[in-house]
């Protein structure tokens, strides 16, 4: 088994190689604006890392968001381009899912991360494998509350949802994270409801709308 994962749901581009037993590899960059041109790089620096080439990848798994749909669209797009070309399978993982694994967290707590428009995208986790809500899109105040939360969505409202709940785990799905629940639930051969298609999570409509026919005009 050789997982190649990647996520670009968040302002995080990150990458990493999963050989069924550890990460050989993993890249992590930040930067909101730069998907297109960073996850192409990332992904040949990893290989290279890890000392692995392209056709040694037996699995392609991509985070599935939800997040904004340009970030979304550069890595689910490349997961199903580079499946078709290697003849392997493209599979999804929820970026939730991604933050929850890499908490370590075997207890309840929440992940939320950045929805813009001053809102979150949350789910609830009885453990770091297991989702039992979401996901779904509010404002921070709305969320579930008491539990701890995980995730860059938690520190960005922390005055509302209370300094005292936020986690010290990584604010961003992390590559090896992904590839490792993804690593997991393929050697099981029960996919669960983790290993989805590598289809997007979108949970409300676009910005973009078509226009309508134009007003008329009186006198």
């Amino acid at each position: 088994m050789l997982v190649l994962g990647f996520d670009t749901a968040t302002p995080a581009v990150t990458v990493a190689v999963h050989d069924g037993e550890r990460v050989l590899a993993e890249s992590t960059v930040v930067d909101a604006r730069r998907h297109g041109e960073l996850l192409a790089p990332a992904i040949r620096a990893v290989l290279s890392e890890a000392r692995v080439s392209l056709q040694d990848v037996t699995a392609v798994v991509a985070g599935t968001g939800p997040g904004p749909y340009t970030g979304l669209r550069v890595g689910l797009m490349t997961a199903q381009a580079l499946a078709g070309t290697l003849g392997v399978p493209a599979y999804g993982v929820c970026s939730l899912d991604a933050v929850a694994y890499g908490s370590g967290l075997d207890e309840p707590f929440l992940v939320l991360t950045d929805a813009r428009r001053k809102e979150v995208f949350w789910a609830r986790y009885a453990d770091r494998r297991t989702r039992v809500d979401g996901p779904a899109v509010d404002h921070p105040d709305a969320v579930p509350g008491e539990l701890p939360v995980a995730g860059a969505g938690g520190h960005m409202y922390a005055a509302v949802l209370g300094e005292s709940r936020l986690l010290p785990v990584p604010e961003y799905p992390s590559g090896g994270a992904l590839a490792a629940l993804a690593a997991e639930r393929l050697a099981a051969e029960d996919p669960g409801d983790v290993l989805t298609q590598a289809r997007p999570i979108y949970l409300r409509r676009p910005d973009a709308r078509v226009p309508g026919p134009p007003k008329k005009v009186t006198a």
